[in-house]
């Protein structure tokens, strides 16, 4: 997504970290022991929860670029899929400094006014929790900035995006905030410190709801399965959660979509999970990979979506995951257009503003800025936001911060992740 305009190598390597649990995985054996008790019960051993059913479409879109002009693809989109009404617009923050963490305001602008022009649009957008988000950074350093990050040090950034997005229109945004946090490749990944890890996202949504006229909805969205440590115990409590996502990708090699249901931390485990919580759940990212051109996986996944309390979902689509934007997958193409081509999507809903979380308390206005966390880049200062979004669209490679792989970014602007 927006971030550091990764390549699509890069986007390969990211879709790797969301691989269950492969060879040369960082858990330990004793890790790999303790799952079964560590959240949830065995199968059949207790009653599953109730799970909703959606009554109607859930909102779909595809991820089809970060930056500013990749927005008049939503539109070649549906026309694609046969006038079907793309509802979701996704794009990602970059994170090589605190001002792409800001937000950039063009960019932001012309998401918010896209998504105002329709009631029934939906914007979702990644935001990382640290910078630089794709450096390779020790476990020891993420350690040590997730406890800066608890302490406030860093509330200011969020705080400025947060009224940001309220200014340009954007104020009923889903923020999938620390994405793919299971995984290994972020900065704001979470198994160096899950207690600071959890304390610091409380931090953040406390600040971004101190802004008044805010309405975001926070997405907790791990990989599918078991990465580098059970999601389950990434997550930071029910008062600063809307939404409980998934990234699903169609990997390992050989895996089947029931694999994909029945494995630890997999899409049963996450509907029962957020049924239990009264949530809905999300797929943010999802498409084909170590399998190749896999209509099956296609059908189910929709299926999937369908039959469950779907908040939304977005298809990534550039090669080799996507169907739009992707020639090498023309099966599972043929078989997406036949399922949502003419869709009408969902009604629209306007989300009400949650309460701020009770502990930790947050501040009313952020701390000065200290020593240690010191913002990247200024971010861009008065700059108009265009009354249209009738950008140009780049024909070349779709940029995106990587999700899952690390991308490498190009000499221009690098935004983080996707």
């Amino acid at each position: 997504m927006r971030i550091g305009r990764p390549t699509l190598a890069a986007a390969a390597l990211l879709l790797m970290a969301t691989a269950s649990v492969p060879a040369g995985s960082p858990l330990s054996r004793a890790e790999r022991h303790s799952l079964s008790s560590d959240a949830f019960e065995p199968r059949g051993a207790a009653p599953r929860p109730p799970v909703q059913r959606p009554r109607h479409e859930p909102p779909f879109g595809a991820f089809v670029g970060s930056w500013d002009n990749y927005i008049p693809q939503i539109g070649r989109y549906a026309q694609w899929l046969g006038g079907a009404n793309l509802q979701v617009g996704h794009t990602y923050l970059a994170g090589n400094g605190w001002a792409d963490v800001e937000g950039e305001p063009v960019v932001l602008g012309m998401w918010s006014q896209w998504r105002l022009a329709d009631p029934s649009r939906l914007l979702v957008l990644g935001v990382p929790m640290l910078v630089p988000n794709e450096a390779h950074v020790s476990d020891g350093e993420v350690a040590r900035l997730l406890a800066q990050g608890g302490r406030g040090d860093f509330d200011r950034h969020f705080l400025k995006l947060a009224r940001r997005l309220v200014a340009l229109g954007g104020a009923d945004t889903v923020l999938t905030l620390g994405w793919e946090m299971n995984g290994t490749t972020y900065t704001h990944r979470c198994k160096p410190d899950p207690s600071a890890w959890k304390a610091y996202w409380r931090r953040i949504v406390g600040v971004m709801r101190s802004v008044p006229g805010q309405r975001f909805r926070f997405d907790f969205a791990p990989n599918r399965g078991l990465d580098a440590i059970p999601w389950t115990k990434c997550y930071p409590g029910d008062d600063v959660v809307d939404v409980i996502g998934m990234d699903s990708y169609d990997q390992p090699a050989g895996a089947t979509f029931d694999d994909y249901v029945r494995e630890p931390y997999g899409l049963q485990d996450q509907v029962e999970f957020a049924a239990k919580r009264g949530k809905p759940v999300s797929y943010p990212e999802w498409g084909l990979f170590r399998n190749g051109d896999n209509p099956e996986f296609v059908q189910r996944m929709v299926d999937w979506i369908r039959t469950h309390d779907t908040a939304y979902q977005t298809v990534t689509d550039y090669c080799p995951h996507g169907f739009f934007q992707c020639s090498g997958n023309p099966r599972s193409a043929a078989r997406f257009k036949q399922l949502m081509s003419g869709s009408k999507g969902a009604p629209a809903v306007v989300p009400t503003a949650p309460p701020a979380p009770t502990s930790p308390a947050a501040p009313a206005s952020p701390p000065a800025p200290t020593a240690t966390a010191s913002p990247g880049a200024p971010a861009p200062s008065g700059t108009a936001v265009p009354s249209s979004v009738a950008a140009t669209p780049s024909v070349a490679a779709t940029p995106r911060p990587t999700p899952g792989p690390t991308a490498s970014p190009s000499t221009a602007a690098t935004p983080a992740r996707r």
